[in-house]
């Protein structure tokens, strides 16, 4: 449990992009996918699925440029 608090400070920043991307991008991707099929019940699975996996993404994404960025 200490490991993972250590994390979450270290990484605060950006765990809270994440967080806010991730809810912008929920937001966009239900407005969208209920565009696109006109059933809401597709929309709000497609719209929490796809973001999910995003936001796991972006957290790495967001590592990797600030490691190439101190570099």
């Amino acid at each position: 449990m200490a490991h993972i608090r250590h994390f979450a400070r270290q990484h605060r920043h950006t765990l809270m992009k994440t967080g806010s991307y991730y809810l912008t991008h929920i937001t966009v991707a239900a407005g969208v996918a209920y565009a696109v099929t006109g059933d809401l019940w597709a929309a709000l699975t497609l719209s929490l699925l796809e973001p999910t996996v995003q936001a796991g993404v972006y957290f790495f994404h967001e590592r990797a440029w600030a490691r190439h960025g101190a570099g």
